[in-house]
């Protein structure tokens, strides 16, 4: 019998003795050590590395609370969906997310390949580092892993099976507060509002009623549409890269919902980099250089995406009337709109909601971190109540522009 027989939250000393029982991947006399390398909300992560051979490998268990609030408990069958999903994933989008070696349902354990020579996407972005390829793979990442999980390629009867198998209450429920809920309504008074912006966020999100109006469509919209296999929470701590390639992970809160919803995280991250950029690096060359590739890489996420949806579209459709005339089209707008959408609910969210960005929380001087804020929430604002404008790259550039105009310090 096993100690792993039943559920335990493993620390970080009996993880090497877990992998090695559940897996053959190091060596019987592996010479093994563990640290625990997560800095998420929801789980542990481990990275189990051979000090003799440098092999390595990581291990994500699920907690049965979160780490940022004991109070708030969520169902640990999150593992296996994000087990599954990252399988379907790679079979869409080979190369771009980590491979599982294993899922352990009883421990709610996930073993898989440890991205070495990678950089969290968001600690290289508070760096000014530049990825010049990200809007070229994570464009073909969300083309393929959602266009081709909607009911226009998949079959009817498969897609519904899988919708099923992706129910995701718990981590769902936590998506439809914090993002499009709380925000403007700050009911469970657990926003985190930066004290110099508070009149600001009462004026501009808790007072404005239009605002709410639209949240409150989005938000339906969220919780009915099925129309895709989403990442669920596509930010740039959900990344791992470098200059030549980029790995994709995370995605617990997968289930199937709007395309947009992970097309408007990136962009709207994307622009928290450019902010910190703005606010911090003080060579005016080397801020150019950084927060000029931050907007062309918004507006090529954009531009990317769709080219590459025409290709998909063209080439895999298998639904009927998916292919009468005029339809591709009418079904990007809607795509168009959730993007702009979400962009501004992630935004507006990571600025007073409960889980706030480093991009912006590390700014150090105060008045350009409010500066900073003020920015984004009036962009975001933009993005939602003109959803149906953004439709191309050079719509958020614009939009971007006038928002920053705006501010000028």
């Amino acid at each position: 019998m096993s100690k792993y027989d039943s559920y335990f939250l493993m620390k970080a000393p009996e993880v090497p003795d877990y992998v090695q029982e559940k897996l053959s991947y190091f060596d019987k006399g592996a010479e093994l050590e563990c640290k625990e390398i997560g800095d998420g909300n929801l789980n542990y992560v481990f990275r189990v590395k051979d000090g003799k051979s440098g092999k390595s490998i990581i291990v994500k268990q699920a907690g049965e609370a979160l780490r940022i609030s004991a109070d708030m408990h969520i169902s640990t069958d999150r593992g296996r969906i994000e087990a599954k999903i990252l399988g379907i994933q790679e079979m869409y989008a080979p190369g771009l997310v980590p491979k599982v070696y294993l899922y352990d349902g009883v421990m709610c354990a996930m073993i898989m390949e440890d991205m070495t020579g990678h950089t969290m996407m968001r600690t290289g972005l508070i760096n000014h580092e530049i990825y010049p390829l990200f809007a070229d793979h994570v464009t073909t990442f969300m083309v393929n892993s959602l266009l081709r999980t909607t009911d226009v390629v998949m079959g009817h009867k498969e897609k519904k099976e899988l919708v099923k198998s992706f129910i995701n209450p718990d981590l769902c429920e936590i998506s439809e507060d914090l993002v499009y809920s709380e925000p403007f309504i700050d009911y469970n008074h657990r926003n985190n509002v930066f004290l110099p912006n508070q009149d600001f966020v009462r004026e501009e999100l808790y007072e404005d009623q239009a605002l709410h109006l639209e949240a409150a469509k989005l938000k339906f919209e969220f919780m009915n549409h099925a129309q895709s296999l989403i990442h669920g929470d596509l930010h740039t701590g959900s990344v791992f890269i470098n200059k030549e390639h980029t790995f994709i992970f995370d995605p617990e809160f997968a289930f199937f919902g709007p395309m947009g919803y992970d097309i408007g995280n990136v962009i709207a991250n994307i622009f928290f980099a450019w902010c910190n950029g703005d606010a911090v690096i003080s060579d005016e060359e080397k801020k150019a250089e950084f927060c000029t590739w931050c907007l062309q890489t918004i507006s090529d996420v954009v531009d990317l995406f769709i080219e590459k949806y025409n290709k998909v579209f063209d080439e895999y459709a298998t639904d009927r009337m998916a292919k009468v005339p005029g339809f591709k089209e009418w079904y990007l707008e809607q795509i168009l709109s959730d993007t702009a959408g979400v962009a501004g609910l992630e935004s507006i969210r990571r600025i007073v909601g409960m889980a706030n960005v480093i991009d912006i929380t590390t700014i150090p001087d105060e008045a350009k971190r409010t500066r900073a804020e003020r920015i984004v929430i009036t962009l975001a604002k933009k993005y939602i109540m003109n959803r149906e404008t953004f439709r191309c790259g050079a719509d958020y550039l614009t939009a971007i522009k006038e928002a920053v105009g705006k501010y000028q310090s």
